[in-house]
Formats: structure tokens, C-alpha cells, sequence
């Protein structure tokens, strides 16, 4: 992918107790950040959270349903003393992950990320327009 998608994780971060946002590839390669993210940090929790998500699929039968059924993963939310990491498919192989303090309000963030998702979809399946060479 040639062209910044950050940009648009500023979205999420509008609400209010939001820290900080990625977009992840399945195979834990960092894809865009918000703007508050170093690179290096970034890189870190990009390859966490594809082995989070990777842990979580793997733990669906403790849900109930028999693992032969293949259930979809939807989310993984970690809870910490000073905030929350949320984890949610943004696509095809590709996951997106949003860090927010404790008093965030827990619906809005997730609403607003499932928002940004449907951007993204639109974003990563759309190539960027090339401008036509007019020399031809």
C-alpha cells in the first residue's frame, strides 16, 4: 500500500478518553497510526495485536459453540489498571486497534470504530486514483 491511511484513525481518537490508533495487518505489520504513536512503539503493539487477535480466535469454543462451527471473531477487549485496548476485524486481513483511558465511554468508542471500519473497508478495497499523464 503506497498511500497514508492515518489520517483516518484520527477519527476514533475524536472521542472523548481515546489515546491512540492502528491499523494492523493479519500478519502483525503495521498498516497507519495516529499521530501520537511513535513508529517503533507502533511496530511493537502492531505484531501484539495480531497475536492477540490470533489467541482470541483460538479460545471461541470456551464461548460454547463446538470448534468444527468456526466462529467469527468480532472483538478482543483487554481491560489495565490505566486503560483499555480494543481489537476489531477491519477487513480483510486487517484489524484495527484503539487505546483509551479508563473513564472512556465504552459504547462510543466502539461505535465510532465501527464507523472508521466501514471507511477503511472503502479505503483499503479503492486503489488511490493516479493522475492521467496529459504528455501522452
Amino acid at each position: 500500500m503506497n498511500y497514508d491511511l492515518s489520517w483516518m484513525l484520527d477519527s476514533a481518537l475524536e472521542v472523548p478518553e481515546a489515546r491512540h490508533a492502528i491499523l494492523v495487518s493479519a500478519d502483525g505489520l503495521l498498516m497507519a497510526r495516529s499521530k501520537d504513536v511513535g513508529k517503533d512503539h507502533a511496530d511493537t503493539v502492531a505484531a501484539a495485536m495480531s497475536g492477540m487477535q490470533s489467541l482470541s480466535r483460538t479460545v471461541a469454543d470456551f464461548c460454547g459453540r463446538p470448534p468444527s462451527d468456526r466462529p467469527t471473531w468480532r472483538q478482543t477487549l483487554v481491560e489495565f489498571e490505566h486503560g483499555w485496548v480494543f481489537l476489531i476485524s477491519a477487513g480483510e486481513g486487517a484489524y484495527l486497534a484503539v487505546s483509551a483511558s479508563p473513564e472512556v465511554h465504552m459504547a462510543e468508542i466502539t461505535f465510532r470504530m465501527q464507523q472508521l471500519v466501514g471507511q477503511l473497508g472503502k479505503a483499503l478495497t479503492s486503489p488511490p486514483r493516479e493522475i492521467a499523464d496529459t504528455k501522452a
